[in-house]
């Protein structure tokens, strides 16, 4: 990693470029920019999360630190590749006037003809697709779960904010859980999908996910969504009522789900809870629109407008 002081956006490219030359990897294959926004105690762990899932993605990443805007307008970077990752990375930080306008230092290092995803991994914008960073991006990833307060105030608003390619890691957190629902119901006769009358949805009392989840049910059934509180960890129960009996995946340790429905034995599921470059990758599979998570959003926004 090279560092570079009071220094602009022509020179990060060219480190860029010098990087290269020096590992003997003039062209690199990446295919799109990250872009994470971050704080200076966050920035490790986020940066080691993008690090992760840019093996599947390999990427130019840029992770943008926003310090005080008073002072001094000041622009410095670490920039690199190797060392784990599979594509170039450079870690800006800001401070000054340039704070106000980071995009004029992130836009001329952007991937040309390249999609450009930007993520907020701890507290974010109250409307990602407005902020100066966001528009530069095609998908904004938010995590309502790790903001420093108000995580529920926070997927409200992200939920009434929506855009085209916004997203939260709240939602990707139940893929598992929407993927078992979706084969239960699939698997089971006519007589039983029709006769769903109920659901319930028991989790930890702050969990964005699970709120999430029982939009979702309501939206997509629409039937009443009960939501229950346990200790945890997560999401711990969804039960879904029917005519026949009901339909039930458990799981109390984080890891392993019982899945229970009428007239079959009780069966054990694997349900781990994933990680954040878990999370991450699975997002950045995807720039265009996610409509099934636009109608949950609206569809929660709904509902706490009662």
């Amino acid at each position: 990693m090279i560092e570079l002081t009071d220094t602009n956006s022509a020179q990060i490219a060219a480190e860029f470029v010098r990087a290269r030359t020096r590992a003997g990897s003039p062209a690199m294959g990446m295919v799109m920019t990250l872009i994470v926004v971050v704080d200076e105690a966050g920035a490790p762990a986020a940066m080691a999360a993008a690090r992760a899932a840019s093996r599947e993605h390999p990427a130019r990443v840029l992770g943008v630190i926003l310090g005080s805007a008073r002072g001094r307008a000041s622009i410095v970077a670490q920039v690199g590749i190797g060392q784990g990752w599979t594509g170039e990375t450079a870690l800006i930080r800001l401070r000054g006037e340039v704070v106000r306008h980071p995009e004029s230092v992130v836009l001329p290092l952007l991937l040309p003809d390249s999609p450009v995803a930007a993520w907020w991994p701890t507290d974010h914008p109250p409307d990602p697709a407005n902020d100066p960073l966001g528009r530069l991006a095609q998908r904004r990833i938010t995590d309502a779960a790790l903001v420093s307060r108000g995580k529920l105030k926070a997927l409200h608003g992200q939920c009434a904010a929506y855009a085209p390619g916004n997203t939260d890691l709240a939602w990707t957190r139940i893929t598992p859980w929407r993927a078992l629902l979706a084969a239960a119901l699939d698997q089971a006769t006519p007589s039983v999908v029709a006769g769903v009358s109920a659901a319930s949805v028991t989790a930890e009392r702050i969990s964005p996910s699970a709120d999430l989840l029982a939009a979702w049910l309501d939206d997509r059934l629409r039937v009443s969504v009960r939501r229950r509180t346990s200790a945890g960890p997560g999401i711990t129960q969804v039960t879904l009522e029917t005519a026949a009996g009901p339909i039930t995946i458990t799981r109390t340790d984080g890891r392993l789900a019982t899945f229970s429905s009428p007239g079959q034995p009780d069966r054990p599921v694997a349900l781990k809870r994933r990680d954040l470059p878990e999370l991450l990758a699975e997002e950045l599979r995807r720039l265009d629109e996610d409509n099934i998570y636009a109608a949950t959003a609206r569809r929660l926004v709904e509902l706490a407008r009662g």
